[in-house]
């Protein structure tokens, strides 16, 4: 039996990468899955394809996950196709690497408006739909998160902060919502250059990790007891003992 059979799931950010692993993990567990995306139209139209191969209804929203009417539109759209929201996972995110004392103000709001604001747009926007059936949200922070990195200053506050946002949640929604994070560490796909060689030396596990293994834990707090809830949960191979 399918885990997630007669659910709807969204996945901001999925047209590729790691959204696009959690998205096609879900529908294979049976989910229904509704994606958004900026500006990869090519990827998001090929991801909903391979979506379409799991025997799911899929469906990609445009979104500019900085505007909060785009937001309560792409939403709407969302419970227009499928007639509810079960699950939210908030992945879209923005990364980039700058000296602390050389981030711009403009560089600053533009890390937070995607990886701190848009997720709580979004899932206040789905707050009413994810109570109707006591769902759930996920949403992807970062090792960065809980981990000084001196070039990703702006990151590593913003997802540090997303954590937080995550157990607020958490404790405002419920009983209704669980709400519970991933914090990936280093995830790489296609050809690894040797710089991610030499975190995989320092990893226990001996390799970085892959939007698969991402995916994986999206899918435990997918299915696992409501109880399970303000939980950030780390995908790092055991990078951040180090």
């Amino acid at each position: 039996m399918k885990l997630l059979a007669g659910k709807v799931a969204l996945v901001t950010g999925a047209a590729k990468r790691i959204g696009r692993a959690i998205a096609l993990s879900l529908a294979e567990h049976g989910a229904r899955v509704a994606i958004t995306y900026l500006s990869s139209q090519q990827e998001a139209d090929q991801t909903i394809r391979d979506l379409a191969e799991q025997d799911v209804e899929a469906l990609a929203v445009r979104c500019d996950l900085r505007d909060p009417e785009g937001i309560d539109e792409a939403l709407a759209e969302v419970i227009s196709q499928f007639g509810r929201l079960d699950l939210v996972v908030n992945n879209a995110g923005v990364f980039e690497s700058v000296a602390l004392e050389d981030i711009s103000v403009e560089q600053w709001d533009r890390i937070f408006a995607t990886n701190t604001r848009a997720p709580f747009l979004v899932a206040r926007a789905a707050l009413p739909h994810l109570r109707a059936v006591q769902g759930r949200i996920v949403n992807i922070g970062s090792l960065g998160g809980m981990h000084p990195w001196a070039t990703h200053g702006h990151y590593c506050t913003s997802k540090a902060a997303l954590h937080m946002l995550s157990e607020t949640m958490a404790k405002a929604w419920a009983p209704e919502i669980s709400v519970n994070c991933v914090a990936p560490g280093m995830i790489v796909q296609g050809e690894i250059e040797e710089a991610y060689e030499h975190f995989a030396r320092k990893t226990p596990m001996q390799r970085n990790g892959t939007a698969d293994d991402v995916a994986a834990a999206v899918l435990f707090f997918a299915t696992a007891p409501t109880f399970i809830t303000g939980q950030i949960l780390t995908v790092d191979g055991g990078l951040g003992l180090s």
